[in-house]
């Protein structure tokens, strides 16, 4: 089955445990429609760079993916039609990166950009 990346931005006034009820809630749109939630992770609160739907702030989630197309379309059609999610965006990717995301890791951790003097 293909492999599929997607990123979520929801409300900022629903709380995190609220966010992170509506990963399970795709994750078991994607099972019930024969694929599988590979991994998922909750970035949290995080300022974005123009407002949308008169937010400025937004809980963001990342979620990897092993599902048909049509199981991938559903979810993605009800992500739309829910009333807490802001955006989505989903990719399709030949393999799955090994370990958390960019966003997930240590500031040090990341590449160095510039040496520091």
């Amino acid at each position: 089955m293909p492999l599929y990346e997607h990123v979520m931005i929801a409300r900022q006034d629903l709380s995190n445990t609220q966010a992170e009820g509506l990963i399970e809630h795709f994750g078991t749109v994607l099972t019930d429609n024969g694929g599988s939630l590979v991994d998922h992770e909750y970035w949290g609160v995080k300022t974005m760079a123009y407002k949308i739907n008169k937010n400025r702030k937004g809980h963001y989630a990342y979620l990897r993916s092993d599902a048909p197309a049509s199981a991938v379309q559903e979810m993605e059609r009800l992500m739309r039609l829910h009333d807490d999610v802001m955006r989505v965006l989903t990719i399709k990717v030949d393999a799955h990166e090994e370990g958390p995301s960019v966003q997930m890791q240590k500031r040090d951790e990341r590449d160095n950009r510039r040496e520091r003097r």
